[in-house]
């Protein structure tokens, strides 16, 4: 390569949000570079894009540098860091790298959606160092709320960076390898040109407890209740479901499971032994067949997911599962930002059927995956970065970080958005470039622009409704029969109480015989006519525009 090579790195998701993670990191000259895809996930959609499944990266411009794609890295298998991959390989194509575990959950993910074409993976070990193009990639174990986590050492002929992922330090994360602090230390002494870290925690004080304290006071808190337990927590938790079994068993308990995404973790996760030593797991059919005393129900849907088995249970619709009086229900999990309303919709249901609700407000039943401020010093102190870039995390959890970053002596920071490149090395950290970014919509079977999905004309009928007239003209200009109105979400009738299709009909009517009869030929002009006048009686009427649609033919 050229003596004008530079590592730069860019994220097309990830930066000032948490969710939908793609970062990039390029080397080579500027009109040469070769890019490591770092993660490839999903967020998911709210109130302002409804109907939509999923919403993930725009990734055009890697479309428009595919042939410069040495590799794609996958740090674990959380949905905002591996969730696109089904949909976006395909326009991609280059090689793939993840763990076991992650790769055990794409294939399981793969099987359950339809049309998915097969995506080859290379699985790669935590502790493995791979060439990957222009790319020294090695893979290092993180703790986190899911198995192997990585972080990445990315070597360049130009420096080092180290890619975090999603981490925290806990001795004891119940399930895989601890964080490789000494490793990561030794990597440090190498020399760290920049960190790319997580920033998720970086408001919070001290350090994250440990998962084995979850699992301790979960122990405590089932060995201790008089009848059925529920515990809903994240699927992809399998330290978390661990420890759930280990105190049902201690209890005398039996483990109803619920829900395919739990069902589909724990086959991938028993197939590579991260759940030996526990009794089998029963389906939700042998629920109602135990004592009171002897069962607990794992369930997902602890961010208060609609269709989830928790919403069901809660609104006493499960076909397999009934509460009563005195049953206790664990939420061990933290409430994902924006889900608040449909977690409280949940516990307020089940409160009111007399049923116990524990979350991690009255106890220790969840502990976060990420780094507070103690571990991101301790992680600043084993490394020695010369520059860091927040990353994973809303603007608050970026400026928290750089600012911490500041006080603990790393006087090269930068705070990123999505698009923005970042000259790494050689030199200062440097705002250099921007590359176009925007988010793609999974609507149904259908990828694409979210405009173009219909979410415009939705987000209209949601507040407004709808209007659909048909009219027809003979070839005399004049109406044939009457015009007929049907009416989507509208009121039935107005502050006066007149009728709104008639109001509608009565505008259309008028609209049109205050056409000239020579010009009345034009099927489009009348249409035309008729939706102006059909929408603006509506908000004369009522103070809203529906979507508004007419059609006019001509016989």
């Amino acid at each position: 390569m050229s003596s004008d090579n530079e590592l730069v790195f860019v994220a097309l998701g990830g930066l000032g949000e948490i969710g939908m993670n793609l970062g990039l990191y390029g080397y080579g000259p500027e009109d040469d570079r070769r890019w490591l895809v770092v993660d490839c996930g999903v967020s998911f959609a709210g109130p302002d894009l409804p109907g939509i499944d999923l919403v993930m990266p725009d990734i055009r411009f890697l479309e428009d540098e595919r042939d410069r794609i040495d590799g794609i890295v996958i740090t674990h298998a959380h949905e905002d860091h591996y969730g696109a991959l089904i949909h976006l390989w395909p326009k991609l194509r280059a090689p793939l790298y993840m763990t076991a575990f992650t790769a055990g959950l794409l294939e399981a993910k793969k099987e359950s959606e339809y049309g998915v074409e097969h995506i080859p993976v290379t699985v790669v070990k935590q502790g493995e160092r791979l060439e990957i193009g222009a790319f020294d990639v090695e893979v290092i174990a993180m703790s986190h709320s899911i198995p192997e986590p990585c972080a990445l050492a990315i070597r360049t002929g130009v420096g080092t960076v180290v890619h975090s992922g999603d981490w925290k330090i806990d001795p004891e994360p119940g399930v895989g390898k601890p964080i490789d602090l000494e490793r990561l230390a030794e990597i440090g002494r190498e020399g760290v040109r920049a960190l790319i870290c997580d920033s998720t925690n970086a408001v919070r004080d001290g350090v994250s407890p440990s998962e084995a304290d979850v699992a301790r006071e979960l122990a405590n808190i089932i060995g201790k209740a008089a009848n059925r337990v529920v515990v809903t927590t994240f699927a992809s938790n399998v330290a978390r479901i661990r420890s759930i079994a280990l105190a049902a068993k201690a209890a005398g308990r039996e483990v109803v499971v619920m829900g395919r995404s739990m069902q589909r973790v724990i086959e991938v996760a028993s197939e590579l032994g991260y759940l030996d030593g526990l009794p089998p797991f029963l389906d939700e059919e042998a629920f109602g067949y135990l004592p009171r005393d002897k069962v607990v129900a794992l369930l997902t849907g602890s961010q208060g997911e609609a269709r989830a088995a928790m919403a069901r249970v809660a609104q006493g619709d499960h076909r397999n599962v009934a509460l009563a009086k005195k049953d206790l229900v664990i939420f061990s999990s933290r409430t994902i930002p924006g889900n608040e309303k449909a977690v409280n919709a949940i516990i307020n249901q089940l409160i009111e059927q007399g049923i116990e609700v524990m979350t991690d407000r009255d106890g220790l039943v969840h502990v976060s995956g990420h780094p507070r401020k103690g571990e991101l010093e301790r992680l600043y102190d084993v490394l020695k970065p010369q520059a860091l870039v927040p990353a994973h995390g809303e603007a608050m959890h970026l400026a928290a970080q750089e600012a911490f970053a500041r006080q603990q002596g790393i006087k090269e920071t930068t705070i990123a958005r999505n698009g923005d490149m970042v000259r790494l090395a050689p030199g200062k950290l440097e705002l250099i470039d921007e590359v176009p970014v925007g988010i793609s919509v999974k609507d149904g079977a259908i990828l694409g622009d979210p405009e173009e999905t219909g979410v415009r004309e939705r987000r209209k009928l949601s507040f407004a409704g709808a209007v659909v007239v048909t009219l027809t003209v003979d070839g005399k200009g004049m109406l044939v029969g009457e015009p007929e109105a049907v009416l989507f979400g509208l009121p039935d009738a107005d502050n006066k109480g007149r009728d709104f299709e008639d109001i509608v009909l009565d505008a259309v009517i008028g609209a049109v015989e205050s056409i000239p009869k020579a010009r009345r030929k034009d099927p489009d002009l009348v249409a035309e006519a008729a939706r102006r006048a059909a929408r603006s009686a509506v908000n004369e009427a009522w103070g809203k525009k529906p979507l508004t649609r007419a059609i006019a033919t001509r016989v």
